[in-house]
């Protein structure tokens, strides 16, 4: 059984044993759902049981059956929630989940050279944002959108894109 992330837990909220997560997943509203099952990432992986939802600012709060005390939550503060693989699901084509695009290499689609590998995606009202981590300079941000991403190939972990011009001369 594989696991893969969907949240971390960031802090509590209360004493009632809520807990502040920051989705990373792009299913939030289907995952985090009263009844949905879950593993908090531990070296003792634990499975718990969403009892309630809500959103509050930028984060979901969550609780968990049978952990409805800041006590018994609290050990939990920093750890990721996960589900297994068989919670995960189809997409349709050239659709893809955040841990396929995250570590993927980035290659300039003029000049086949390697950009960086992108290390986090940023979801922002208009559409998703690359985080591509370069081997030299700051962190460059790309736009996932057609114009911008021309090929993702998972098989070969790459992706091709189109840079702007004022990208490139911000490189170092």
């Amino acid at each position: 059984m594989s696991l893969y992330k969907v949240g971390t837990i960031v802090n509590t909220h209360g004493i009632k044993g809520e807990v502040r997560v920051i989705s990373t997943t792009d299913f939030s509203t289907e995952r985090f759902v009263p009844g949905n099952k879950m593993v908090i990432g531990a070296k003792n992986n634990v499975e718990v049981e969403i009892a309630t939802v809500r959103n509050h600012k930028q984060f979901i709060l969550l609780s968990f059956k049978d952990l409805q005390n800041i006590n018994f939550i609290e050990k939990y503060k920093g750890m990721d929630l996960m589900v297994d693989d068989t919670q995960i699901p189809v997409l349709d084509q050239n659709e893809y989940f955040y841990h396929d695009i995250v570590g993927l290499s980035i290659i300039n689609n003029e000049d086949q050279s390697v950009i960086g590998t992108v290390k986090e995606i940023l979801e922002l009202p208009a559409n998703d944002v690359w985080v591509i981590q370069r081997k030299q300079g700051s962190d460059l941000l790309i736009p996932f959108t057609e114009q911008v991403v021309k090929e993702i190939n998972l098989d070969d972990k790459t992706a091709k894109v189109v840079l702007l011009e004022e990208w490139v001369a911000d490189e170092n």
